[in-house]
């Protein structure tokens, strides 16, 4: 029996769940840093190697995310994690000390590591069987689950300053979402190697993230990373390039951020309608060049509005950019779909640090130019990406 529209939704709304959690878990613990560095009397630079610490554990873990995949399969490995981020709450709750908030911290990005891959390879998997596009409003869902992090942090914070209530109801709600979806995730079958993989697989030696992974997943991971350094910079560079390049006040500056997250979400909650009509491929390359044609003009013409129309450019076109690369690396399989989400979180760390040190040798405008560089960059690598594209519910491959 065809899957209907209703089973689609319905699969959609279990998937969309993971994106959902992954978000409210990091926006849950994240809000209450400033709790934290009170509790455990932290400098700014024990702060700073806090966040940092959680990238870290996220990066480590890809070489093990691809074994971990075939053996499990992306239904039971995105269970695991999440529920292993679920025991994060009320382990940062009981930590005595710094040290081991370290150890907990690292531990969460390990487990987001691994939750990233395996979510994304459900949300192809719920593409592939459907013959839908979905993963856009799946991203999308992380924002929300941020959003909703982020309201009950503040909700809870109006009531009592603790800690472990707090992270009490929030991994209970997390459990109760995660035992709603469980049921309709795609079959826990280990996964199988995308093309290209198993002839490659036959030459590996040793068990690197490299290995088994195809030229084309390498070309896919540079396109992610040159994303990443997009999204990434423009999060933590916005605000200061408005107030120091273009002499915006302090309540303009953080117009910056909100509108690339605003038109991203916006996007991306319709970007799969535009994916169904143009392809994915057409939607990387001219999402990526106006995100990178759009903020280059408006560093050129100079000023807070056009900088502001520029950022909107960065949001709107990158919307659906990294959606969009995830299926195609989940089609190359779990070797590449590590691979790509490794590097993705390798832009996702050295990106700011980047645009920081650019700025230091000549000034942010040509930092923000780099941004651009990158964006523009991403449809480059897409001439050379192998996209699997939906036709009339069905997929079939076609070149870029």
């Amino acid at each position: 029996m065809l899957p209907t529209l209703g089973d689609f939704r319905r699969d959609q709304l279990a998937t969309a769940a993971l994106f959902f959690f992954l978000g409210f878990q990091y926006a849950t613990w994240a809000s209450r840093l400033p709790a934290l560095k009170s509790r455990f009397g932290l400098g700014e630079t024990q702060l700073g190697l806090l966040l940092m610490i959680c990238g870290v554990g996220a990066a480590v873990a890809f070489p093990l995310i691809a074994h971990l995949m075939r053996r499990l399969g992306s239904r039971r490995l995105a269970l695991w994690s999440a529920l292993g981020l679920v025991a994060v709450l009320p382990a940062l709750s009981a930590a005595g000390g710094y040290p081991l908030v370290l150890l907990v911290i690292f531990l969460d990005g390990v487990a987001v590591g691994c939750l990233n891959v395996a979510m994304n390879a459900q949300g192809a998997a719920l593409e592939s069987r459907h013959g839908r596009a979905a993963m856009a409003q799946l991203h999308a869902s992380f924002s929300a689950g941020s959003l909703g992090g982020a309201l009950l942090a503040s909700g809870m914070n109006t009531v009592t300053h603790s800690l472990t209530a707090h992270f009490t109801v929030a991994a209970v709600l997390s459990v109760l979402l995660l035992a709603g979806a469980r049921t309709r995730l795609s079959a826990d079958d280990p996964a199988a190697p995308g093309p290209g993989e198993e002839q490659a697989a036959q030459k590996k030696k040793g068990t690197g993230i490299l290995n088994g992974a195809s030229r084309a997943a390498v070309v896919l991971g540079c396109a992610m990373v040159f994303g990443t350094v997009t999204e990434g910079a423009m999060n933590d560079w916005s605000a200061l390039y408005l107030t120091e390049e273009t002499g915006a006040s302090g309540q303009l500056a953080p117009l910056g951020i909100a509108v690339v997250s605003v038109m991203m979400v916006l996007a991306r909650l319709v970007g799969d309608g535009w994916r169904n009509r143009w392809g994915d491929a057409r939607m990387v390359r001219v999402g990526s060049t106006v995100a990178g044609t759009g903020l280059a003009l408006a560093l050129l013409t100079g000023g807070t509005w056009p900088a502001l129309i520029g950022f909107a450019c960065v949001g709107l076109g990158m919307a659906t950019v990294t959606p969009c690369l995830y299926v195609a690396a989940a089609a190359q399989g779990p070797n590449a779909l590590a691979l790509v989400a490794a590097m993705g979180t390798t832009g996702l760390l050295a990106g700011p640090a980047l645009i920081g040190f650019v700025a230091g040798y000549a000034d942010l405008t040509v930092g923000m130019a780099v941004v651009a560089a990158s964006a523009v960059l991403v449809a480059v690598c897409a001439r050379w990406i192998s996209w699997t594209e939906r036709t009339s519910g069905a997929s079939v491959a076609s070149g870029a």
